[in-house]
């Protein structure tokens, strides 16, 4: 196995104690999640952030400027569908809207195990419709989202094609299938996520869904013919490594735009742990460039 980056091994050592998903109850690993916020940077400031809703779902507005109608970022937080929150990804969602000059709408999807497949697709697909009743310029959206909610963002742009400007996805879930791939044999154990971690997370989510159903697996679509352009992060070291580079191919043979970046010796989550892990500050800084330059 390739040898993490010291930073990345530093956060693996720290998370090491932890008990495992499946010893503990959702509410327990929800919180757990919660209690890492300090490891997840400084909160940048920004000109406006409040709450409200888009297409009836609850979202946080992040405005780097409070006047004019703004492109739109719509951001869909990661967790494995199970926890996570705004509050989670918050540091994310300030320093895109602070990086690219765009508004960034985060999500706050319903979660599983209480409300499962396709809940959460179907609140962020309401949401990202609903942009123009936030002010701001529904000609100029993108979609963005990490692990879960890059797997989320990448059926959207599947479903909106024509509809948006950009797909940003950052080591998203494009693939049910738990340990399909020789990444999860390299990376599924000792890397931070590991391969119990997402049959646990895929078992509370998927309800009685069909694993291949495309809008639970993004790659077993079968046309992604005309989905928007597509930025995308996986980190060296994660067991979701080769379905995000089989989903790049795959979007690269429809005749979409990609740009792909690979962090060497990076895990899964890495961009959320800003507060400990450089690459996460580079990355966000890359990412919303790119998306600036796409919304422009």
């Amino acid at each position: 196995m390739t040898r993490l980056h010291p930073q990345a091994q530093a956060f693996v050592d720290l998370t090491a104690e932890q008990p495992s998903l499946d010893e503990c109850t959702v509410e327990e690993n929800r919180e757990g999640y919660r209690a890492a916020i300090p490891l997840f940077g400084e909160q940048t400031p920004l000109a406006d952030v409040r709450e409200t809703t888009a297409g009836g779902v609850p979202v946080r507005v992040y405005r780097p400027d409070a006047d004019g109608v703004l492109p739109a970022i719509v951001h869909l937080h990661g967790g494995g569908w199970v926890v996570g929150d705004l509050d989670t990804h918050d540091t994310i969602s300030r320093d895109l809207a602070a990086g690219s000059g765009c508004a960034v709408v985060a999500v706050d999807y319903r979660l599983a195990p209480e409300h499962p497949f396709p809940a959460a697709l179907e609140d962020s697909l309401a949401a990202v419709r609903a942009v123009g009743e936030l002010g701001l310029d529904p000609d100029r959206v993108a979609v963005f989202g990490e692990s879960a909610g890059g797997g989320l963002a990448a059926v959207i742009a599947r479903e909106l094609r024509g509809a948006l400007r950009h797909q940003a996805l950052v080591y998203p879930v494009c693939d049910a299938h738990v340990g399909a791939t020789e990444s999860y044999s390299r990376y599924g154990d000792g890397c931070f996520l590991t391969t119990a971690d997402m049959h646990w997370f895929v078992n509370h989510y998927r309800g009685g869904a069909d694993l291949a159903d495309p809008r639970l697996s993004a790659l077993a679509a079968e046309d992604l013919t005309g989905a928007a352009p597509a930025t995308i992060v996986l980190p060296e070291c994660d067991p979701l490594r080769d379905e995000g580079f089989a989903y790049a191919q795959r979007l690269r043979e429809a005749g979409v735009e990609v740009e792909l970046r690979e962090y060497p010796g990076q895990i899964h989550g890495f961009m959320q742990v800003a507060g400990m892990i450089d690459d996460a500050r580079e990355a966000r800084e890359w990412l919303a460039q790119r998306l600036r330059a796409a919304l422009s």
